[in-house]
């Protein structure tokens, strides 16, 4: 058995494990597992390693997260003590490092704003079953935009099915209720082999604003979700910006097998 540090934060909602000691790439997704075993209110894992100025983040299954790059960013700040900043933080899924600022609350949370990856392309595509919807796809993970929700049943079945329709490492159902303001999200990590009803979706999130975006020019919109709101804005160069809040709930060890 092997100790590892670990730190738990909540990223609107969206229980994310920050591994802080070094795992070797290959070991990642069993050590992720056994770890959320030990926390199963975490939705999702990823391990993350200090570097000049910045840190650096590989989630477990690979994928892209908007709200474990804004956790990480958060966790960089109070190991350093930076109250208010920008902090790079090179992410997998993306190739470009994310600049992520960070200010302190009040009540111990620190709000982030993260300047998000642009889709790789917008637009309706065809879905194996017959279903053509809105497909949003990142480097690392696609979304399927619906506007008619799924019942539950039927969204986990399609979510793996989808994910390899799409050719996709990652595979996100958002549905997405244009007038209630609302989101609600479903994501598929298919290294990691995982499947969560997510309190909240960062890149899905984003995926709903480059969506709305591509037809209206620009967006700014709450997103209510189960775990919070979450905020996606366009600026005049089209770049994407989401703006959520993270509380650094505890760090521990634990003993795992590597």
């Amino acid at each position: 058995m092997t100790e590892i540090r670990y730190a738990l934060l909540d990223p609107t909602g969206n229980q994310t494990i920050l591994v802080e000691s070094e795992v070797p790439p290959e070991c990642q997704p069993s050590v992720a597992r056994q770890i959320m075993d030990l926390e199963p209110e975490a939705e999702q894992a990823g391990f993350v390693r200090a570097r000049p100025g910045g840190i650096s983040l590989r989630m477990a299954g690979g994928e892209f997260c908007g709200n474990a790059a804004m956790s990480a960013a958060v966790l960089y700040a109070f190991e350093n003590g930076i109250a208010e900043g920008t902090i790079p933080v090179t992410v997998s899924g993306t190739p470009d490092p994310v600049a992520v600022t960070v200010s302190a609350l009040p009540d111990g949370r620190m709000k982030g704003r993260v300047e998000m990856p642009r889709p790789v392309s917008v637009g309706e595509e065809d879905l194996p079953g017959g279903m053509r919807a809105p497909v949003v796809r990142f480097h690392g993970i696609s979304h399927v935009i619906l506007e008619s929700p799924l019942d539950r049943e039927t969204a986990e079945r399609l979510a793996p099915v989808w994910c390899r329709g799409l050719n996709a490492e990652s595979a996100g159902i958002m549905m997405f209720d244009r007038e209630a303001g609302s989101l609600v999200p479903l994501v598929y990590v298919s290294t990691a082999g995982t499947l969560f009803w997510e309190n909240s979706c960062a890149s899905g999130t984003t995926a709903v604003g480059a969506f709305l975006a591509a037809r209206k020019g620009s967006v700014s919109l709450d997103l209510r979700q189960p775990g919070g709101t979450l905020h996606v804005e366009s600026d005049a160069d089209g770049k994407l910006f989401l703006t959520g809040t993270v509380r650094l709930r505890v760090r521990r060890t634990a003993s795992v097998l590597i």
